[in-house]
């Protein structure tokens, strides 16, 4: 059946669709709250982003699986994509098996760290994406709680016909001997009540606990004992303290943010209980089809949650999700709860930077395959600017005027390819006559020798400089085939031909770091070419007003003593045995008389 009829032919309710290549093969999932008008938008539009036109034309056939809500649709979409793991469709990384806590399922429980969850009846805590965390944790509840570790079945029978021995966990004070019946199971299992509660960062049944036996030995004139119950405490209270984020009021809260760049998203998910958080971790993921935050977001908290198995009613997010009835979404604006949600987005942050880093060393292609992206989308630009190059002039008060032209080639500076150009036609100061001139020079000469023009041209100076190069294209025939924008200095905006409204990048981006990298480079290449420039004509008009003395001789005298001033200072002698006696004595009687 062609596509067309079955797009008219499909229903307007919840669902999810899945699209077949020609082999028969899912190439994509995805979830809708109206399926025929979802679907219909890949075939009714023409798609910017490339992965996405050409995913339109390998569709071969389409399938829908009709569901009650949009949050089955949403349940259903996660479980199909983690089953199938179709080409096109984003999923979360989770190659690492992470550890659990378990309280096992059996008479006077052990707690133990494990990797595998076994579906015995066990309590799992977790996962942790960190083990030192989750093995700091385990630490104190063994400090704190005389557990068994043993893997003896303590069953009443057992106990009672003295099968087993107490071992030197119990003589050291580790195990209370439940082995032998020197410990209840009653009172056991109130220690696994409160390590229940610690592991979900309710502190409070223990420390009243702790408080009441501590009091209990002091009253008896136990101080020893006081004093180790005391300790108990204090561990506890730093282990709370070193938790604690937000207001205690805020309890049974997952915190969910999201920051992603042109090709990967970061989402970052705190699981927040008592006010304190217990859990935390940050999901990278490649985008396939220029999925937006939203859509991110969305697949994400179900895939988290899953993972983490998370039961809240209640999440907090940067922005409003659709991810059903089931849970509350709140977008906090103001207070503790806006508070927890920018720790969250801060923390996002922080992992794409530390990725960022990882990548510019071990893998450097996506590195500049990420900025050049970055900086297309950033600069509206038609194509990625691999091949950069800015222009700017130097002149002080009309006195040699220059122009430096530097390039950068994947976001990196090609300095074999700069370039300095003497103003020849322009007299005197004229910033827009010399850039016109320059920018004219520079790109007949490559189109003469059939070299590479750049994909950006970057022209630091306002509208005035950015027209003045502009002209210089128009007259090169060369316009529409290479973008050129302006930077002005005062508020770093940039200019666009024909738009009188800059535009005003983020301070801290990528982009804008490149651009002024451009300037400055370009600003300082073209200062040291009019500073040398100035240094030898002052040099040389000097040396020249003496008769008799040619560039050679000037050539000689400064390759020798490296400066006017010294020159002065040497005697005829010294001069002689350089350029001779009578060229010697000129230039002695030229700087007596002049002094």
């Amino acid at each position: 059946m062609k596509l067309d009829v079955v797009i008219k032919t499909l229903p307007e309710s919840p669902g999810v669709y899945q699209f077949f290549d020609k082999e028969g093969k899912i190439i994509y999932i995805g979830k809708a709250k109206n399926l025929k008008k979802r679907v219909g938008s890949y075939f009714s539009k023409n798609h910017e982003y490339g992965k996405t036109r050409v995913l339109v034309k390998k569709i071969s056939e389409i399938r829908h699986i009709v569901v009650s809500t949009e949050t089955d649709a949403l349940l259903l979409e996660n479980n199909l994509i983690k089953k199938y793991q179709p080409r096109y469709n984003i999923m979360l990384k989770d190659d690492k098996t992470y550890p659990w806590i378990c309280i096992k399922k059996e008479a006077f429980p052990r707690v133990f760290l494990t990797r595998n969850m076994i579906k015995d009846g066990s309590e799992y805590y977790g996962p942790y994406t960190s083990v030192r965390t989750a093995r700091a944790l385990l630490s104190m509840i063994l400090e704190l709680y005389s557990l068994r570790v043993c893997d003896y079945k303590l069953t009443p029978q057992n106990i009672e016909s003295k099968k087993y021995k107490v071992c030197l966990e119990y003589h050291i004070k580790n195990c209370k001997g439940a082995c032998e019946g020197l410990q209840s199971e009653e009172d056991y299992l109130k220690d696994i009540a409160e390590i229940r509660n610690i592991i979900k960062g309710n502190f409070k049944t223990s420390f009243h606990r702790f408080e009441e036996l501590m009091y209990n030995f002091s009253a008896k004139a136990e101080f020893e004992e006081a004093q180790k119950i005391k300790e108990k405490i204090e561990l506890l209270a730093n282990y709370q303290a070193k938790s604690t984020v937000v207001n205690p009021s805020i309890t049974n809260v997952d915190v969910f943010s999201i920051v992603s760049d042109e090709t990967y998203a970061y989402v970052n998910f705190l699981k927040i209980s008592n006010g304190a958080i217990i859990q935390s971790h940050t999901a990278e993921i490649k985008k396939k089809l220029n999925e937006s935050d939203k859509d991110i977001l969305e697949l994400s908290i179900v895939e988290l949650t899953q993972r983490f198995n998370s039961v809240v009613k209640e999440i907090y997010v940067p922005f409003h999700v659709d991810i059903g009835e089931n849970i509350k979404v709140t977008v906090p604006k103001v207070g503790d709860k806006k508070r927890i949600v920018d720790l969250s987005l801060r923390n996002a942050k922080y992992y794409r930077l530390e990725q960022l880093k990882q990548i510019q060393i071990v893998d450097p292609e996506r590195h500049v395959n990420r900025i050049m992206k970055q900086m297309q989308k950033d600069l509206r630009l038609q194509e990625e600017p691999r091949h950069i190059e800015c222009f700017d002039n130097s002149n002080i008060q009309g006195t040699n005027p220059v122009a430096a032209c530097v390039v950068f080639k994947n976001g990196k500076p090609s300095k074999r390819d700069y370039r300095h150009f003497n103003i020849k036609t322009v007299v005197g100061a004229d910033d827009f006559a010399s850039m016109e001139e320059v920018v004219h020079r520079r790109y007949k000469r490559l189109i003469e020798e059939g070299q590479d023009l750049p994909q950006l041209i970057v022209i630091d100076g306002g509208k005035g400089q950015l027209n003045s190069a502009l002209k210089s294209l128009d007259r090169l025939g060369v316009r529409r085939k290479i973008a050129i924008v302006g930077i002005a200095k005062r508020l770093e905006e940039i200019y666009y031909p024909g738009d009188p409204v800059p535009l005003y990048l983020d301070k801290k981006s990528e982009t804008l770091k490149i651009i002024q990298q451009l300037r400055n480079e370009a600003h300082r290449f073209g200062i040291t070419h009019h500073r040398n420039k100035r240094s030898k004509s002052a040099l040389q008009t000097e040396l020249s007003n003496i008769n008799g003395i040619g560039e050679h001789t000037i050539s000689k005298l400064l390759s020798k003593f490296k400066s006017v001033k010294r020159i002065k200072e040497v005697d005829l002698e010294g001069l002689t045995a350089v350029i001779g006696a009578d060229k010697s004595q000129r230039i002695i009687n030229y700087f007596n008389k002049k002094d």
